[in-house]
């Protein structure tokens, strides 16, 4: 038996290229901004392993405050490779998925902000009706409407 025990999850990161774009289209989702920060220096670096580096981070939180989106545009060292255009079933690929009341009102907000439907809005079972969008700058999430909870 392990003598440590996890708590919870703190937060999922999201390396984004427009942190002012990012922290519009997750608050039009529903997330509040918790706070921005820079983060630089060699400290940081021995972290992530990037040596000494320099990231502007903004922390999203749901609104019952228990997952957090960690938000950081890199400004050294750059951004080395872009995996916003993979198809989801590409090895490695994240998405986050948020539990929302009415799939079809906030899809067509965020199509009006840029966004992109990546499929269309299905229904699984008497469960759910889910669906993925990706923001105009490419970032992938997942919308999921419980039925039966209106």
């Amino acid at each position: 038996m392990a003598k440590n025990k996890l708590l919870r999850m703190d937060n999922i990161g999201i390396v984004v290229e427009s942190l002012d774009d990012a922290i519009s289209f997750f608050t039009e989702i529903g997330l509040k901004l918790e706070g921005r920060a820079t983060i630089e220096g060699e400290w940081a670096g021995r972290v992530t392993g990037l040596g000494n580096q320099h990231v502007e981070v903004a922390m999203m939180v749901t609104p019952d405050g228990h997952s957090r989106l960690e938000l950081s545009r890199f400004l050294s060292p750059p951004v080395i490779e872009d995996h916003r255009a993979a198809p989801v079933n590409a090895l490695g690929y994240l998405r986050a998925m948020f539990t929302i009341e009415d799939i079809d009102e906030l899809v067509s907000r965020l199509l009006k902000h840029g966004a992109q439907l990546v499929g269309e809005v299905v229904q699984y079972e008497n469960s759910y009706r889910l669906c993925y969008i990706r923001a105009k700058d490419g970032l992938l999430i997942g919308l999921a409407e419980e039925l039966g909870k209106k």
